[in-house]
C-alpha cells in the first residue's frame, strides 16, 4: 500500500488546486459566521396554546363548570394533544393546551379556534367576549423585560401610555415577536352606585346598566348621498368623561328627571381595582418582550435598545422606561466564556503537538487542518439553519480534540517516514495512504456515536440535534482536510528531523520506553488483564446505577423569579402592605441590580392573595453570590415577614414548565373526587415539607378563601314575579365589577364598570340595603325577603383540572447537594409511607417529567450508540470480532468518567450523559489505531498475532497519546467550569476528562490482551491462514 492512486496522492501533485480549495472552504466559514443567529440554546418548538376567559366576578365553581368544562370537552377532541389543563379562579380561567413535538402550532391553532366556536352555545350567555388564545413556547424566555415607572401620574395614565405608545411601537420592531403587559391598570369608567338611595328613588342597579348600554354607543349610522357629494353622518352617541355620564338620565320620578349623579358617583378609575405593580419602590408595569422564532436574540435587543431613546421621548417626561433584565447580558458573557474556553482548548491541543513533534512544520500543519476544520464547520450551520449557542460552540470546543485526532495521524505517519529516510514527497504519498483507513475507520465510528443522539424524543432530543450533527459536520469535514490539506502541507514543508549524537532523549522516548516495559509485563500476565478488564466493567454498570441522577444544571442567568402567597382570604390592601415588606428585604440586598412586583388579577396571576417578582442580579463578577446561593440567603429573612411566603427559584434558559410554578419542579396529583384529592394533597405536602431534601414545597389548593352563601327561597322570589337569574343578575351588577358599556378612542377601546360604592361592596351587610323591583307590582323587595345569607365559610380560590379531571400541583426546589433522581425516589416513597389511595394519580410535569422520560431512555441510548459504532466497524473491518476489541475500550472510560463526576460533586446529567456518549466515539480510537496496524502487520509481514500486536503497541503510542491528550485539553476547559453558563459546560467537561484519563491508564494494557485473546478464540474455532484485509482495503 504505497498510496498512490488515493486522493490524498492526487492532491500533492496539484497543490495549487488544494491550497485554493481549501482557501474556499475557509471563505465560507468566515461568511457564514456574522450571518450565524445567537441564541442561548438551539430552537426547541414546544407546541403550546393558552387559551383565557373572563367572566368579571364569577366565582371559581362557575368558571370551572360552565367555562373551563364545555372548553375542556371540545378541546380534549383536538388530535395531537398530549396535555390540557386548566385553572378558575374569580372571574377568569386559563387553559394551556401542550401538544406533540411534531405537531404544527398553526394547525393547531386552527383546531382551537373551531373548538372555541363548538363550544359557544354552551358558555355561558353573559361572557363579555368568546375565549381568547395565544401561541406560546414555554421553552422560550422573553428577550428583554423592561420596567415602566412614574412618581407623578396615576397607575392608570401610565398604564395606557405603555400600551398605546411604548408597546405598540416595540411589536412593531424587526425580530420582536409576541410583547405582553404585565401589573396593567387599564383605564376606565367606574359606576359606583349607592343601593339605598337606588331603593328610595323605586331604582335598581339593572335600571343604571340599561341606562348607560343604551345611551353610550358608537353605532353606523351610514352617510347622505346627494347628487353632489356624499357626506357621512356621525354624531355624539359616545360619552368620554366620568361628568359626561354623571349627567345621563336614569328614569323619571314625578316628573323630574334622575341623573345618575343622583345614585352613583362616576369617577376615572382602573379597568381593575386590585391590581398594581412597581418597579423597585415606584409605581409601574412590566413590559416582557419575546423574540419571533428564529430570530437573532441579540440582534433584536440590539435594535430595541437603540429604539428606546426615541421611544422615552414620546412619552411624559415623568415616566421613565428601564431595562429589568436583558437576557443578551448573560448570553453575550456565556458565548464569550465558550468562545474563551475555545482558544484555550486549541492553544491546550497546539502545545501538546509540539511537545511531541518537535517539529515546528508538522505543528503548523496540525494546526491548519484544525483551522480550516473549525472556520469550515460555522459555513455548515448555517447552511443547516442552526445558532451560534451554548451547546453548538460546545460541540465545537469538543470537536477540536476530535479533529487534531485526524490531523496527528496523519502527520505523526509522514513524520514515521521522513525518520526512516524517505524524501518529502514520498514520505507524504506512503504515510497518507497506509493511514488513510485509520482515519476513516476512527472519524466514521465516531460520527456513528452521535446517531443516537439524533434520535431521541422530546424537548431534550432536539436540543441536542444541533450539538450533534455540528460535531458531525466539524469531524466529517477535518477526515477530508486531514486526506487533502495535511499531505499536501506535509510534501511541501515538512522535512526529516534532523538527530544530534548527544541530544538526550525527549518526553515522547522517555514515556515510550516507560510504556514499552509495562507492555511486556501485562502481556505476561494476560489473565491478570482480563481480571483487570472484568472489574472495570462491573465498576462501571454498578457506578451508574448508584450514581445520583439529574437533569441539567440550575443555570445562573443572572435572573429570578418569585410567586407569593399569602392566606387565601388577604384583603387587598393588606396584600399590598406584606407585598412592601417584601420588597424592601429584596431592594435591600446587595446582589439586586433591580427589580419589579406586581400584585392582583394579572397576566398569569389569578388572585389577590398571589403575586410576582421579578429580580435582576449584578453580573456575576460584582456579586459574591450565585443565583441559587442569592436564594438561600434571602429565604430565612424573607421568612420573618408573617403571613406571606415568597418562593424563588432561578431563571433558566432550559424552561419546560407549561405555565407559571411557584419553584423549579412541578408534580401534579389528580382524581375524580375533588374532596379526596384535598385531603392527600395536604398530607403529601405535609409530609414532603418534613423531608429536608426538598425546599419551597408548596401545593396551588389554596382552600381558605372566604365564601359568604346565599340561599335562594325560589317560591318567595316567584311570589313577587323573581326569579333566581334575576337574583343573580342582581347581585352580579351589585359585586361583579360588570363591565356595561365602552367607549373607544382613535387609539384604544376603554371599559364602563358597574358597581357598589366603596362603602358598601366589602361588606355582607351591604346585602341588607339591597332590594330588588318586582315585575308583578313594581314594588321595591328587599333581598332579605327572598334568601337568607349565611357567614362566610371556606372555600377554593382556584380550581385546577388536568385532562378534565380535579388535579393539584405540588411545586419543589431541591436542597443543595439533592439530585433529582433521587428527590423523584423520595417523592414516590412518601406516597407509599402515607397509604394515599390508588384512585389518585400522580405525574411529574415540566422538567421532572422530561427528566423522567430521559433517565428511562439513558440506558438504550449508550447501548445504540455502542452499537452504531460496532455496526460501523463490523462493515469497514469484515469482521465480527475484531470490533469487540475495539469496543473494550469502553468500560474504562465509564468508571473515570462517573469516578471523576463523584468526584467533583455532580450528578449524573443530561450533559453528563452527552459527555458519555461523546467518550464512546473518542475512546476506542486507542483501540483502532492498534488493530488497525496489527492486521495489516500480520497480513503483510507475516508477523503472529502477539507479534503484531505488540509492534502495534510500540508504533502507534506516540499519535495515541497525542490523540488523546488532544481530546483531553480540549475538553479540560469546560471541565474547569469558569465564566458565565459554566454550570451548563461542566459535567460534559468533567466525563470527558474522567473518561479520558483513566482508560488512557488501562486501555493500553488491557486491548493488546484483549486482541490476543479474541484471535486465538477465533481461530481456534475458524482456522485461518491470515486475517483479513479491511473492507476499504480491497
Amino acid at each position: 500500500m504505497n498510496g498512490r492512486g488515493s486522493v490524498s496522492a492526487w492532491c500533492i501533485d496539484h497543490p495549487v488546486a488544494t491550497l485554493l480549495l481549501t482557501f474556499a472552504l475557509v471563505l465560507l466559514g468566515v461568511i457564514a459566521f456574522p450571518r450565524l443567529p445567537i441564541a442561548p440554546l438551539p430552537e426547541a418548538e414546544f407546541p403550546t396554546i393558552q387559551v383565557t376567559a373572563q367572566l368579571p366576578g364569577a366565582s371559581p365553581e362557575t368558571m370551572a363548570s360552565s367555562v373551563a368544562t364545555p372548553l375542556e370537552v371540545q378541546f380534549s377532541a383536538i388530535p395531537g394533544m398530549t396535555q390540557m389543563t386548566s385553572s378558575s379562579a374569580l372571574g377568569s380561567t386559563n387553559l394551556t393546551l401542550q401538544f406533540t413535538l411534531n405537531k404544527s402550532i398553526d394547525t393547531a391553532a386552527q383546531e382551537v379556534q373551531a373548538a372555541i366556536n363548538t363550544a359557544a352555545g354552551r358558555l355561558p350567555a353573559d361572557l363579555p367576549s368568546l375565549p381568547t388564545w395565544r401561541k406560546v413556547n414555554p421553552a422560550d424566555s422573553p428577550v428583554l423585560i423592561l420596567s415602566v415607572s412614574s412618581s407623578l401620574i396615576p397607575g392608570t395614565e401610565l398604564s395606557d401610555v405603555t400600551e398605546t405608545i411604548l408597546a405598540r411601537q416595540l411589536s412593531q420592531i424587526e425580530g420582536v415577536g409576541q410583547v405582553f403587559i404585565t401589573g396593567q391598570q387599564r383605564p376606565a369608567i367606574r359606576v359606583q352606585a349607592a343601593p339605598e338611595k337606588l331603593a328610595a328613588l323605586g331604582l335598581t342597579l339593572a335600571d343604571i346598566r340599561l341606562a348607560v348600554q343604551q345611551t353610550s354607543l358608537n353605532l353606523a349610522k351610514g352617510a347622505l348621498y346627494g347628487k353632489d357629494s356624499i357626506s357621512t353622518l356621525s354624531s355624539n352617541d359616545q360619552l368620554f368623561k366620568p361628568q359626561d355620564y354623571a349627567q345621563l338620565i336614569v328614569s323619571y320620578k314625578n316628573g323630574a328627571p334622575v341623573q345618575l349623579k343622583d345614585v352613583a358617583r362616576v369617577v376615572a378609575g382602573s379597568e381593575n381595582a386590585y391590581v398594581k405593580a412597581w418597579s423597585g419602590d415606584q409605581q409601574g408595569v412590566n413590559i416582557a418582550i419575546f423574540r419571533q422564532p428564529g430570530a437573532n436574540i441579540v440582534d433584536t435587543v440590539d435594535r430595541i435598545q437603540r429604539e428606546l431613546p426615541r421611544l422615552q421621548e414620546m412619552l411624559p417626561a415623568s415616566v421613565d422606561v428601564s431595562v429589568l433584565n436583558d437576557r443578551t447580558r448573560t448570553i453575550r458573557a456565556s458565548l464569550h466564556e465558550v468562545e474563551m474556553t475555545l482558544m484555550i482548548a486549541v492553544l491546550l491541543v497546539v502545545a501538546v503537538m509540539a511537545l511531541f513533534l518537535r517539529q515546528l512544520s508538522a505543528t503548523l500543519i496540525v494546526s491548519a487542518v484544525l483551522g480550516v476544520s473549525l472556520i469550515a464547520s460555522f459555513a455548515m450551520m448555517y447552511l443547516f439553519g442552526f445558532s451560534l449557542n451554548n451547546l453548538t460552540l460546545v460541540a465545537i470546543v469538543v470537536a477540536v480534540g476530535f479533529v487534531v485526532d485526524d490531523a496527528i495521524v496523519v502527520v505523526e505517519n509522514i513524520h514515521r517516514h521522513l525518520e526512516a529516510g524517505q524524501g518529502m514527497r514520498e514520505a507524504a504519498i506512503k504515510g497518507s495512504g497506509e493511514i488513510g483507513f485509520t482515519v476513516v475507520s476512527i472519524s466514521f465510528s465516531l460520527v456513528a456515536a452521535f446517531i443516537p443522539l439524533l434520535f431521541m424524543g422530546g424537548v431534550v432530543g432536539r436540543l441536542f440535534k444541533e450539538f450533534a450533527l455540528t460535531a458531525t459536520a466539524t469531524i466529517l469535514i477535518s477526515v477530508v482536510v486531514s486526506l487533502t490539506l495535511a499531505p499536501t502541507l506535509a510534501a511541501l514543508f515538512m522535512r526529516a528531523p534532523t538527530h544530534h549524537p548527544h541530544q538526550k532523549p525527549g518526553f515522547g522516548e522517555r514515556l515510550l520506553a516507560s510504556y514499552e516495559r509495562g507492555l511486556r509485563k501485562a502481556l505476561a500476565h494476560q489473565r491478570l488483564m482480563l481480571g483487570v478488564f472484568g472489574l472495570t466493567l462491573a465498576l462501571a454498570v454498578v457506578g451508574y446505577i448508584l450514581i445520583p441522577k439529574g437533569f441539567f444544571p440550575v443555570q445562573d442567568t443572572a435572573f429570578a423569579l418569585g410567586t407569593t402567597e399569602a392566606a387565601a382570604d388577604i384583603s387587598y390592601p393588606d396584600m399590598v402592605e406584606k407585598h412592601l415588606e417584601l420588597a424592601k428585604i429584596v431592594g435591600a440586598d446587595p446582589a439586586v441590580l433591580a427589580f419589579s412586583h406586581s400584585v392582583g388579577v394579572s397576566g398569569s396571576n389569578q388572585t389577590i392573595a398571589n403575586g410576582r417578582f421579578w429580580i435582576s442580579l449584578k453580573p456575576r463578577s460584582e456579586r459574591d453570590v450565585s443565583v441559587s446561593e442569592f436564594i438561600d440567603r434571602l429565604r430565612p429573612k424573607l421568612a420573618k415577614v408573617p403571613g406571606i411566603v415568597l418562593y424563588l427559584r432561578a431563571g433558566q434558559d432550559i424552561n419546560l414548565s407549561s405555565g407559571p410554578s411557584r419553584s423549579q419542579y412541578q408534580y401534579v396529583l389528580k382524581s375524580n373526587d375533588g374532596e379526596l384529592l384535598n385531603t392527600w394533597t395536604q398530607r403529601l405536602t405535609e409530609k414532603l415539607r418534613s423531608n429536608p431534601a426538598f425546599r419551597d414545597m408548596s401545593n396551588d389548593l389554596q382552600l381558605g378563601g372566604s365564601v359568604t352563601h346565599i340561599d335562594i327561597d325560589r317560591s318567595a322570589a316567584a311570589r313577587f314575579g323573581l326569579t333566581t337569574a334575576d337574583v343573580d343578575q342582581a347581585l352580579y351588577d351589585a359585586f361583579g365589577q360588570r363591565q356595561i358599556s365602552e367607549y373607544q378612542t382613535e387609539v384604544n377601546q376603554y371599559k364602563v364598570i358597574l358597581e357598589l360604592d366603596a362603602q358598601q361592596r366589602g361588606k355582607a351587610e351591604s346585602l341588607a340595603y339591597f332590594y330588588l323591583r318586582s315585575p308583578l307590582t313594581s314594588e321595591m323587595v328587599p333581598l332579605s325577603a327572598l334568601a337568607k345569607v349565611s357567614a362566610p365559610r371556606m372555600g377554593p380560590l382556584s380550581i385546577s383540572h388536568d385532562g378534565m379531571f380535579p388535579a393539584a400541583n405540588l411545586s419543589f426546589n431541591l436542597a443543595p447537594g439533592v439530585a433529582l433522581g433521587d428527590a423523584v425516589r423520595m417523592l414516590d416513597q412518601a406516597k407509599n409511607e402515607i397509604g394515599m389511595p390508588a384512585s389518585i394519580i400522580g405525574s411529574f410535569q415540566g422538567a421532572a417529567q422530561a427528566f423522567q422520560s430521559s433517565l428511562a431512555n439513558q440506558p438504550w441510548l449508550i447501548l445504540a450508540a455502542l452499537v452504531a459504532v460496532y455496526i460501523i466497524l463490523g462493515v469497514l473491518y469484515e469482521s465480527f470480532v475484531h470490533p469487540l476489541t475495539i469496543i473494550s475500550t469502553l468500560p474504562s472510560a465509564g468508571i473515570g468518567a462517573l469516578l471523576l463526576l463523584w468526584m467533583m460533586g455532580q450528578d449524573f446529567s443530561i450533559m453528563a450523559l452527552i459527555g458519555v456518549v461523546l467518550l464512546i466515539g473518542i475512546v476506542k480510537k486507542n483501540g483502532i489505531l492498534l488493530v488497525d496496524f496489527a492486521l495489516q502487520a500480520q497480513r503483510e509481514q507475516g508477523l503472529t498475532s502477539h507479534e503484531a500486536i505488540y509492534e502495534a503497541c510500540i508504533t502507534r503510542f506516540r499519535p495515541i497519546i497525542m490523540t488523546t491528550l488532544a481530546a483531553l485539553l480540549g475538553a479540560l476547559p469546560l471541565m474547569l467550569g469558569f465564566g458565565v453558563g459554566a454550570e451548563l459546560r461542566q459535567p460534559l467537561g468533567i466525563a470527558v476528562v474522567g473518561g479520558l484519563l483513566v482508560s488512557q491508564m488501562l486501555t493500553l494494557f488491557t486491548t493488546p490482551v484483549i486482541y490476543l485473546q479474541l484471535e486465538r478464540l477465533f481461530h481456534r474455532r475458524h482456522p485461518a491462514p491470515a486475517a483479513p484485509a479491511p473492507a476499504l482495503h480491497k
